[in-house]
């Protein structure tokens, strides 16, 4: 089996491109819809997770982040461990969270799948995707993101669902998935205005449950900090490896351990450890809605244009 490719070849000199941007867009696009076949009752969350990933590096691109598979009340953050087992279960409420990037440029797509027989979840599914339509209609320059906000939570909330408060669309650029400006799923008081050419992820969540998550001990997706010496021997060959194959960008411990040389769980977990312990990496831990209740996620990347904005996850 070909190894995937995750090595981002980061030049820092590189801006990306609109039609960089616009490209990474297609294809991200394309791998949704064609992944989509993918989700079924018994199907292995590691064999949809690689698969994913596979045809992202087959049209030409890289991982901009691990595939999330965030089921029931999993918000967000979960990607398959290596030894994975887990299959998907009938009646769950199933999102694919996936990323694509070219060349420093990045997109950023979700869809969320009702695997109930009786279509229990359909409403709670709409209530997101209906939110991402709504807010991307309503995305001009000058238009603040607290007022998008407000249009998701309208949305979600005239379907009886909560918008999950504390998760956020995000700016991108170049080589930065979250690059500081948010797009609230909550009508907040934030200011700033879009601007012609900014590329944005609109990322609304619903939830039947609290409406913001909270953080669960479990960590599979890690992304680079500040890098420094570490002490253990195997801690430098993991941190080189890191360096090496996935640059800046977010990554799983899973694609650590494909390494033949970095099977061991131990050894890898201790080297993680001890690099997360002096701030060189940063975790992500996986995001559970704090009441339990099941969540819907959907999510277009955007470049804002003189005229409102173009999808380029479409």
């Amino acid at each position: 089996m070909e190894e995937d490719k995750h090595t981002h070849s980061e030049d820092c000199s590189h801006e990306a491109s609109l039609d960089e941007f616009e490209e990474a867009g297609k294809i991200a696009s394309r791998i949704r819809e064609d992944s989509k076949k993918l989700i079924m009752i018994g199907e292995p969350l590691l064999d949809i997770a690689e698969t994913i990933e596979r045809m992202i590096n087959d049209e030409g691109a890289e991982m901009a982040f691990p595939v999330n598979i965030s089921i029931n009340e999993i918000a967000a953050h979960y990607t398959p461990e290596f030894d994975c087992t887990r299959v998907l279960e009938e009646n769950s409420i199933v999102k694919i969270d996936l990323g694509t990037y070219l060349n420093g440029a990045i997109a950023d797509t979700a869809y969320t799948i009702d695997l109930s027989d009786d279509g229990r979840h359909e409403s709670l599914v709409k209530a997101s995707q209906e939110a991402l339509e709504a807010a991307i209609a309503a995305i001009k320059p000058g238009e603040r993101v607290g007022e998008i906000g407000g249009r998701i939570e309208e949305k979600i909330r005239a379907r009886g669902f909560k918008p999950i408060s504390n998760l956020t669309g995000h700016m991108i650029k170049t080589n930065e998935l979250h690059a500081g400006v948010e797009i609230p799923n909550i009508k907040t008081n934030d200011n700033y205005e879009f601007q012609v050419g900014d590329i944005f992820a609109v990322e609304p969540f619903a939830t039947t449950g609290s409406g913001f998550v909270t953080d669960l001990e479990q960590v599979e997706i890690f992304g680079l900090y500040i890098p420094h010496q570490v002490r253990m021997r195997q801690s430098r060959k993991i941190l080189q490896h890191i360096l090496e194959n996935f640059g800046v960008m977010p990554f799983a411990e899973r694609w650590i351990r494909k390494n033949p040389e970095f099977k061991s769980k131990l050894l890898v977990s201790v080297a993680l450890k001890e690099m997360l312990e002096a701030q060189i990496i940063r975790g992500y831990p996986v995001l559970r809605d704090g009441g339990n209740g099941l969540v819907s996620q959907a999510e277009h990347t955007i470049i804002v244009t003189e005229s409102g904005n173009k999808i380029t996850t479409k």
